[in-house]
């Protein structure tokens, strides 16, 4: 017999004793299994080949410091340093010494950016993290980029307390990261009070702050104050120019550029004609006069309820609609702060009910116009109970529904007389690290008349978000944390309400 001929035996029966011994043999090779995660040792070898500098073959160059590596270990975790140190074309392949160009902040941190190669750790802050994220885009390491963007992310209310925010929207903006940029941009739109007195106003771009002026949702106490915040921005845009060198005759021509660029987009006719009597004596309208009377002429026009004249003006100028539209005025005269203390006792589907008025017109010729509502705020979910509709035929039952929703509903107590066409905002405020911010706005333009008196807006809040024990069931006792509640015992509910009229659109 051929001792070395190959015999292929089928066992397709199941009760065949190859196919017993088979399932014997794996049943025993599974329980012998043992998983081991031996990941602290292998991470501790990595950590003492960088701390130690063992085997290292490359040297790399940063400010008057050198930091040795492994070309094995750089090119694993940088795209870059993976291209410039195995391909030929670089000039860099065959160097064991490479000098990197680095600005400044990024030197005093590029050790640690190094470690992380290593370990997968790093200690990121709102001072150094515009570095850390500076080298991980130059260098292509993703998934450092990754944690410097979620750490900017979550601490926009801490960088604009410690100075920098206007740097990490600057930045994030120009290299595309488009969510934190959004994020970094909405938090000054919607805080602007809160950051405008900051040291680092004046880092704020020319180009961003006329995108600021040009918005409709900029939350601020009203047109005034924006005036004289922007006075200040300018203020400080002359002080930068003298210190870069500049002499006065240029520095002169720049400002002359930057106030008609800036001042444009301040809406003149959405201050009252007592401020604007005000402005004469501001020693910018003095400087600047005939730019600012010319200014001020359309807004006394639009007081005076010359609509002819302010229809021309709009057709005339491709920002015309702006200038007559309020923004987000928080002043008395247009919003109300809601507030509902003591938010985790409030029993499930529970109502507040809240009275205000607002002026319906944003000329001094109407000045006298006001209108009153009533706010109905449902934070814990809407329940309708079921109720019987009484008809001829008999009555018939209309069951009861449970909408698990943040639902705000707005009532007209006068009937207009014809379509009242207003612009409603809700300033949604949270708590983070101890400061109280604006979190998010929900506008909506709305007709009100006669057949349409109430408007209900659903979502205001996500359910789950503010109501996270209903959800749950948690029945610990323990309080739940929500960014949304604030106050010092952070249990305080706070909505502003803002209602303005739209004037042109």
């Amino acid at each position: 017999m051929n001792k070395n001929k190959n015999f292929r035996v089928d066992c397709d029966d199941e009760s065949s004793p190859s196919k017993s011994r088979r399932c014997a043999n794996l049943e025993m090779e599974n329980s012998c299994q043992m998983a081991v995660d031996n990941s602290e040792n292998v991470l501790k070898t990595m950590r003492n080949l960088f701390h130690e500098k063992l085997m290292t073959d490359i040297n790399l160059v940063v400010g008057d410091k050198e930091h040795p590596a492994h070309r094995l270990i750089l090119c694993a975790c940088s795209d870059v340093f993976q291209a410039m140190l195995s391909k030929p074309e670089w000039s860099e392949c065959y160097k064991t010494r490479v000098i990197l160009q680095e600005l400044p902040q990024c030197e005093v941190i590029f050790g640690n950016f190094l470690e992380y190669f290593y370990t997968g750790k790093i200690i990121i802050t709102y001072n150094n993290v515009m570095a850390i994220l500076a080298l991980a885009d130059k260098y292509i390491v993703k998934s450092l980029s990754r944690l410097c963007l979620e750490y900017m992310s979550t601490h926009i209310p801490q960088a604009a307390a410690h100075n920098v925010l206007f740097s990490w929207v600057q930045y994030t903006m120009s290299c595309g990261h488009k969510e934190v940029s959004s994020k970094c941009y909405n938090y000054i739109k919607w805080n602007l009070s809160a950051v405008a007195n900051s040291p680092d106003f004046s880092d704020l771009d020319v180009d961003l702050v006329i995108n600021l002026l040009q918005q409709n949702d900029l939350i601020v106490y009203n047109e005034m104050v924006l005036y004289n915040f922007m006075v200040r921005w300018l203020d400080l845009q002359r002080i930068q120019l003298i210190q870069n060198g500049l002499n006065f005759r240029d520095v002169d021509k720049q400002m002359d550029v930057l106030v008609e660029m800036i001042m444009s987009n301040i809406r003149f006719p959405m201050m009252n004609p007592k401020e604007i009597a005000e402005l004469l004596l501001s020693p910018l309208v003095k400087k600047y006069k005939e730019f600012f009377v010319n200014q001020m002429t359309i807004a006394m026009v639009f007081h005076s309820g010359q609509n002819d004249t302010i229809i021309k003006t709009i057709l005339e100028t491709d920002k015309g609609k702006l200038l007559f539209n309020p923004r987000l005025y928080i002043s008395d005269l247009f919003s109300s702060i809601l507030c509902i203390d003591h938010f985790r006792n409030l029993p499930n589907y529970h109502t507040s009910t809240f009275l205000f008025s607002s002026h319906i017109s944003a000329t001094d010729s109407d000045s006298d116009r006001i209108n009153e509502w009533v706010v109905d705020l449902y934070p814990k979910g809407v329940w309708f109970q079921k109720c019987y509709l009484i008809l001829w035929q008999g009555p018939i039952e209309i069951p009861g529904e449970i909408f698990s929703t943040v639902r705000l509903s707005l009532t007209c107590r006068e009937i207009p007389q014809d379509d009242m066409k207003v612009r409603i905002g809700i300033l949604l405020y949270a708590k983070q690290g101890g400061i109280e911010f604006v979190i998010k706005t929900i506008e909506k333009v709305h007709y009100f008349n006669s057949q349409s008196r109430v408007l209900n807006l659903d979502n205001l809040i996500p359910f789950e978000e503010l109501n996270p024990t209903v959800i749950n069931n948690n029945s610990s006792g323990k309080p739940y944390e929500t960014k949304y509640l604030i106050g010092p015992n952070n249990d305080q509910l706070k909505i502003n309400i803002v209602i303005t009229p739209v004037c042109f659109e």
